[in-house]
């Protein structure tokens, strides 16, 4: 998954307006945040290969720390423990505790089999919706656009600078999410982790940014 991932923050704004859009799309990345940290400091690995979307050319070989079911659920109790004991709101620790761990069976879908279980198990699942350009567009934006609706409902613009904030990222982040699902690899896979890492980065500081200029209704 790519933007079905940033669409579980979004959606979260329903169900906890007091929680900020930045920390639920954090949440909701923290597997490939980690995933790009561990894939640079070279304890986990990808093979890239030809292909169209990457569907094709994506393919993990050792991504059970950052992406088993097992090891999300421990990920999702350390990011939902140091919430509470910041902010004081289990509702705000359950909802991103459950964002960390719902990115396993999004990422099930989206792949082919190569979601781990845990560290050390042979098995691994995976539907392959991505390797489905169509099907992927129809799901997965589908998703997309439904997070759009609701987020815009749920929340309210305090300036036209809010537009200007929010439509120019949704439609960068649509079109990168079109060429990843159908466009070429990556030139350089080396840099690949690094200039994703950036990326999401960038799309959680958005989230901040936005939530200060859209709060909830």
């Amino acid at each position: 998954m790519h933007v079905g991932h940033f669409a579980t923050g979004l959606i979260g704004k329903r169900v906890d307006p007091k929680l900020s859009v930045g920390t639920m799309i954090l949440a909701s990345m923290l597997s490939d945040v980690l995933w790009c940290v561990f894939m640079l400091a070279g304890v986990e690995e990808v093979q890239i290969t030809n292909g169209r979307g990457a569907g094709n050319y994506f393919h993990p070989i050792n991504i059970a720390l950052s992406h088993s079911l097992a090891m999300l659920v421990v990920w999702g109790a350390i990011f939902a423990g140091v919430h509470f004991s910041w902010r004081r709101s289990k509702r705000s620790a359950l909802l991103l505790f459950f964002l960390v761990v719902l990115h396993w069976p999004l990422d099930v879908i989206a792949h082919k089999s190569d979601m781990p279980l845990a560290p050390g198990l042979p098995q691994q699942l995976g539907i392959g919706l991505w390797t489905n350009i169509i099907a992927t567009i129809i799901v997965e934006g589908g998703l997309w656009l439904l997070s759009l609706v609701i987020f815009l409902r749920v929340t309210r613009s305090r300036s036209k600078l809010a537009l200007f904030i929010f439509w120019p990222v949704v439609l960068l982040v649509t079109l990168l999410w079109l060429n990843n699902i159908a466009g070429p690899p990556p030139p350089d896979s080396r840099i690949a982790p690094l200039a994703s890492l950036i990326y999401f980065l960038l799309v959680v500081a958005w989230g901040y940014w936005l939530n200060r200029l859209r709060p909830a209704r």
